[in-house]
């Protein structure tokens, strides 16, 4: 018997989207889980941006990254939790999007998760110039150099992007379900009935590029940087813990976005594969800020002064 969900609808303007099927007392812990973590994310990444631009001592070419990665998660998920809560509210015939919305969504999405990996090659860049050219590195990475190298990975990010969604709003439509938590490039050209051979090696290509050229760069970089701690005893010590904050950073970005490729090869294990590529966006975004400030004194300083200043004005209020 055919699903009705998947009707056999030419380019409908309307979509919908599959979300959750969980029992009720699940779906409660479930949604208050999204929501708690989205509002530590709002919360704890806005106070990394605002110590950055607060604190002048952190207007070095690292921190400023940090603020970019930090500007970067709470996009992406403001770009998809808020949606996900609402529709875990809302019975499933319901869970209703426009197709301008679905893929403005997924081309944020995948603009966002693009630039994440962009983002981390530069700064093992800058930890590359650091650790091995440390008596050049404030004549190499000026804030105009910075300004560059995020003005070029954005733009190689934003050509790529657009390719890979261009690719798939050429194709018509013959179904209006679209499989997963949010909209995402798969799941659009998931609802046409054309071939999809072009969108799936460009999408494999991507892919295989963004990882190996991400992978590639942290290998050269901390390679480089491993053989020069190697052979020196004088290096300075807080550009090698910014190394274990960068490296920490990558590999949860990593590990989350492997982990949600891994889980698109069991298809039968379909609510399980629905929250795995929640957590790509919600576990990096969670543990990002925390690394940065155990990392940064100055970071941690901000945070408890703005909390110190807000106890008391509670105190008295009450």
């Amino acid at each position: 018997m055919e699903n009705p969900m998947e009707n056999h609808t030419l380019n409908s303007p309307i979509l919908l989207l599959e979300g959750f099927s969980l029992s009720p007392r699940l779906s409660l812990g479930v949604w208050a889980f999204i929501f708690l973590s989205f509002l530590f994310i709002t919360v704890a990444n806005g106070l990394v941006v605002c110590a950055v631009i607060a604190d002048r001592r952190l207007h070095q070419p690292m921190y400023l990254l940090f603020c970019n990665l930090a500007i970067n998660d709470m996009v992406a998920n403001t770009n998809v939790l808020p949606r996900v809560l609402l529709d875990m509210l809302r019975p499933p015939s319901e869970r209703v999007i426009t197709y301008p919305e679905c893929v403005y969504q997924a081309f944020t999405a995948h603009l966002l998760a693009t630039g994440v990996r962009a983002i981390l090659i530069v700064m093992a860049f800058d930890r590359y110039v650091a650790i091995c050219h440390p008596l050049r590195y404030s004549q190499i990475m000026t804030h105009r150099t910075l300004a560059r190298l995020i003005v070029s990975v954005w733009t190689v990010t934003l050509v790529l992007v657009s390719i890979l969604l261009g690719l798939t709003i050429r194709l018509s439509r013959c179904r209006l379900l679209v499989v997963g938590m949010y909209c995402s490039n798969a799941a659009l050209f998931g609802l046409s009935c054309e071939s999809v051979v072009i969108n799936n090696i460009y999408g494999l290509t991507y892919t295989a590029v963004l990882y190996v050229c991400s992978v590639g760069s942290m290998v050269l970089a901390y390679g480089s940087i491993t053989i020069v701690c190697l052979r020196s005893r004088t290096l300075n010590r807080k550009a090698l813990q910014t190394c274990i904050s960068h490296l920490l950073v990558y590999l949860l970005s990593l590990f989350s976005g492997l982990v949600t490729i891994m889980f698109m090869r069991f298809p039968q294990a379909r609510q399980e594969r629905h929250l795995a590529s929640l957590m790509y966006f919600i576990v990096p975004a969670s543990f990002n800020p925390l690394i940065y400030g155990l990392q940064s004194k100055e970071i941690r300083n901000f945070v408890f002064s703005v909390f110190s200043r807000a106890l008391p004005t509670r105190t008295c209020n009450m």
